[in-house]
């Protein structure tokens, strides 16, 4: 067994000291990061690579999310929002994307002490130590980040931090739609009709829809939102026809089971049944996507089902998958990842999707999240790599252990709680990768 140093050196090391923590990504997690270190006096800057904060949710702002506002704020948030006149929406009421940013997300960026700090339209290409590639050890943990960032103009800039915080989600890093996990052969005949999760099905996207034929690959809740929204299309749309693929015999996250205390959940699960029993939605599984062609005006999926090779036509494609993380900026730094779900190795066990559920994670913090580069975490739903059971709950308090941590305040930083209900509550899988949105 490995022992975990909880000396925080990176926070002592007079070399590290007046630099600023760097928290790539301002989505909720990214942002309850840099609430946490505001309020105990550590510096930061923030890097979104969109338009805006939050960017990835603002695409699937069209969607409700399963959990209620009283678990989706992060309490270092609530607090400096409250501190300036903010309150707590219907705690008891389950928001849409496009509300959570508007009510919770936006305000707190806007805060003085975030707003200043934070660099949008900035994209963070690469994070390694200042003059080390992840070969050298000599004088590691006393040496700066250098974090490498593309900015809106295109200029190149390398930006010296003490600590580093990857926040930057999964959303922007789909699994693609072959079985194996390669990319899918054939891909670039069909790029144009393919779209990612949760596409606006009703209002912005619809036009993409309407009157053609559509299949939704994948077996998680958000596919369950966008095959739903589908059908309320096909009936007012004549000629669209909705069909749902999926690789195995049953799509278990999704069917609706008595056991599921969710009642959001269970409602999404019993409501694609009826659809899939009433023959509103065409249900193919068992089928092992392995190529694309271009057919005509539409395409083919081309695969194996049941051990015979077959093709399955449609016009437009929806992608939903899930996500993986996204590792390509983090090739210098030292990681120590799980082999499986791509999470880090000490998290890997409390998250596997055959054991847990969203409801059934352990609260961990800045222990399970320490790779061998000191000073470097990867939090939120890219912490949990390829495993779909993430909360924001969850991701708050990640952060907030690792803020602890990085404030050298090690009792508050091995202290972890979180308080859910019996059920557990997590957040929509487009943002967080998990399967709760309805």
């Amino acid at each position: 067994m490995t022992l975990i140093d909880l000396t925080p050196r990176a926070v002592t090391a007079p070399r590290l000291a007046t630099l600023p923590v760097a928290i790539i990504g301002a989505g909720p997690i990214g942002l309850a990061a840099a609430a946490n270190l505001l309020e105990r006096g550590i510096d930061f800057l923030v890097f979104e690579i969109g338009d805006d904060v939050a960017a990835s949710v603002r695409s699937w702002g069209h969607t409700r999310l399963f959990s209620p506002w009283k678990h989706l704020v992060d309490p270092a948030s609530r607090r400096l929002l409250e501190s300036e006149g903010w309150t707590l929406p219907d705690p008891d009421r389950a928001p849409a994307g496009a509300e959570l940013v508007e009510r919770y997300i936006a305000p707190l960026a806007a805060l003085d002490g975030i707003a200043a700090r934070t660099r949008t339209r900035t994209e963070v290409i690469g994070v390694s130590r200042d003059g080390m590639d992840r070969t050298r050890s000599q004088g590691r943990a006393s040496t700066p980040f250098s974090v490498r960032i593309r900015t809106a103009s295109g200029a190149i800039e390398d930006v010296a931090a003490r600590a580093v915080i990857d926040a930057s989600g999964t959303y922007l890093s789909p699994n693609p739609l072959s079985s194996s996990g390669l990319d899918l052969r054939g891909m670039s005949e069909i790029a144009d009709r393919v779209t990612a999760a949760l596409p606006d099905v009703l209002g912005r996207d619809r036009a993409q829809f309407a009157g053609r034929r559509v299949t939704v690959v994948g077996a998680g809740h958000s596919a369950a939102n966008t095959l739903l929204a589908l059908v309320k299309l096909a009936r007012e749309e004549p000629g669209t026809s909705v069909t749902w693929l999926i690789r195995n015999a049953r799509a278990a996250r999704v069917s609706s089971s008595p056991d599921d205390e969710l009642i959001g959940r269970a409602h999404l699960g019993s409501r694609v049944d009826r659809a899939v029993e009433g023959g509103d939605i065409a249900l193919v599984d068992s089928f092992e996507i392995v190529r694309a062609r271009r057919v005509d005006d539409g395409l083919e999926l081309v695969g194996h089902r049941r051990g015979e090779v077959v093709s399955h036509p449609a016009d437009v494609v929806v992608n939903a998958t899930g996500f993986r993380p996204d590792l390509a900026m983090l090739r210098e730094v030292r990681l120590d990842l799980d082999e499986i779900v791509e999470a880090p190795r000490r998290l890997a066990p409390l998250i596997d999707p055959n054991v847990h559920s969203c409801g059934t994670v352990e609260p961990h913090g800045f222990r399970e999240l320490t790779h061998p580069e000191p000073g470097f975490f990867i939090v939120g739903m890219k912490s949990y790599g390829r495993a779909p059971t993430f909360l924001l709950a969850t991701g708050y308090e990640q952060v907030r252990s690792v803020a602890a941590w990085l404030a050298g305040d090690t009792a508050s930083a091995v202290k972890v709680d979180l308080v859910l209900p019996a059920t557990g509550v997590c957040s929509t899988d487009a943002a967080a990768g998990g399967g709760c949105c309805s």
